[in-house]
């Protein structure tokens, strides 16, 4: 017998593991027999940051209108001007003429350290001297798909593993009972929490906030039919059968990856509840989160779930706030997303503070590029307060809090247009290189062997942005 031989039955078995029933991915070639992928692993020298949490926020949020305006676009608010762009050869669908666009609310200074943020983000402001701001951040390409997928892999197009699962490769999981990454609402490209040629176990596990609707937070994971003691039986007796093939068979990459997800899809069914149970949280923690607000309750229970399962030992959890693609009416659609994700980030950061998590929690707040600071005028008619915002992935901003990094500081500018870096430029390869460093990993050398070469994060690319680590 061989894999392709198992009954259906165990292969759908695998899918309680919380992978959602994708394939399983190759295993690290010469892996000690019976070695769990997830044991604790040193990195290669003193971390600052044990642990990330990603604050994705999909579609591209305009920094313009956020954190970084410019006073030559306010003072030519709605008058055309030459094109910034220059003769780069580059197509700019619904640019018909460059219209600067004066933010859409102010944007001042906050805190001791004066960093510069919206008056549409009145709760991350009251955080500002936790931020450190990357203001010249770059990435390859303009479309959401392979910028999101750069951001979360490092390539554009190839499906290489997750940022997420490197670092839970590196890492592997403080706590034997749960995944060490774990991705809340994510995106729809399952090739963003894939562990690729990565062991199979190091894929980030999807998870939803439970509402009203019942559904569980984890598909799969528990058998409402079968007591525990009657699943213990089934899952040694799968486990028998399994061993014995692989026994047979040698080595198996698919065979030992069920193995292992068996193992801890059962230790999940313990400890997940609890922790999935927001219940127990505090009024006034609730509150702070903007649970119970029709407007923040959604994101403010997927930050405070963050914040759960960070303490309890996941490695890597990532959030996903939908609603950033702005191309037409900005004015108002920009306040709607913001108001839906800045009391329940602001909230996340307040509460690691108070429980002396941010200090050694990498928190990273992005989207998968910016957006432009002129107008794209989708309805070709004015007034320009109809208009939205183009792609920009020449420039955009990346906030970061925790782990290492300096509070209260601004790295990097661009020109009077906002287009392009003109110093501090990062690139998502130095972002991950920096990261991983902030981790206790040199970049280079946390690698992988697949298809005849050693893989990373940072492909050959990438430079640790020391400047801004404290």
């Amino acid at each position: 017998m061989n894999t392709t031989q198992l009954s259906r039955r165990q292969l759908l078995q695998s899918a309680a593991c919380g992978f959602g029933g994708l394939a399983l991915s190759g295993m690290v070639t010469g892996m000690a027999r019976g070695a769990s992928p997830l044991a604790v692993r040193a990195p290669h020298f003193a971390p600052r940051a044990k642990r990330v949490i990603f604050l994705f926020m999909a579609g591209g949020p305009s920094q313009g209108d956020l954190f970084a305006p410019k006073d030559y676009i306010t003072q030519n608010h709605g008058k055309p001007i030459a094109s910034p762009v220059g003769d780069d050869g580059q197509l700019r669908v619904g640019v018909a003429k460059f219209l600067p666009m004066a933010p859409v609310a102010p944007v001042r200074p906050r805190g001791q350290s004066g960093l510069m943020l919206s008056d549409l983000l009145p709760n991350m402001a009251g955080v500002a001297d936790e931020l450190c701001m990357l203001r010249a951040m770059v990435s390859d390409n303009k479309a959401h798909a392979p910028a999101a997928l750069q951001f979360h892999t490092g390539h554009i197009a190839e499906a290489r593993p997750s940022m997420g699962s490197w670092i839970s490769y590196g890492l592997g999981t403080e706590n034997e009972n749960l995944p060490s990454f774990i991705t809340i609402h994510p995106p729809g490209d399952v090739r963003t929490y894939s562990a690729s040629f990565l062991p199979a176990m190091h894929q980030g596990t999807p998870l939803r906030v439970p509402g009203n609707d019942r559904e569980p937070a984890i598909k799969n994971l528990r058998d409402p039919d079968a007591k525990p003691e009657a699943q213990r039986r089934r899952l040694n007796f799968l486990q028998g059968m399994n061993q014995r093939l692989l026994k047979r068979v040698k080595t198996d990459a698919q065979m030992e990856g069920i193995i292992q997800s068996f193992e801890l899809a059962f230790r999940m069914q313990a400890e997940t509840p609890g922790l999935v149970d927001l219940s127990g949280e505090s009024k006034e923690t609730q509150e702070m989160y903007g649970i119970g607000d029709s407007k923040t309750d959604r994101n403010g229970r997927a930050c405070l779930m963050a914040r759960r399962l960070s303490e309890a030992g996941v490695r890597f959890v990532q959030v996903t706030i939908d609603g950033w693609d702005h191309h037409g009416d900005i004015r108002t659609a920009l306040p709607n997303s913001a108001g839906g994700a800045d009391k329940p980030i602001a909230g996340l950061i307040r509460d690691l503070k108070r429980r002396g998590l941010l200090k050694d929690t990498l928190v990273v707040w992005s989207g998968e590029f910016g957006r432009t600071y002129w107008s794209q005028d989708l309805s070709g008619t004015s007034p320009i307060a109809k208009h939205g915002r183009e792609h920009q992935q020449e420039s955009f901003c990346t906030l970061l809090a925790g782990g290492g990094v300096k509070p209260g500081f601004v790295h990097g500018e661009t020109d009077d247009h906002g287009y392009r870096p003109v110093s501090g430029k990062v690139h998502l390869h130095d972002l991950h290189a920096t990261l991983l460093h902030l981790l206790g990993f040199d970049h280079e050398q946390l690698t992988y062997r697949h298809a005849g070469r050693d893989f990373r994060l940072t492909d050959i690319f990438g430079n640790v942005v020391h400047d801004i680590i404290a």
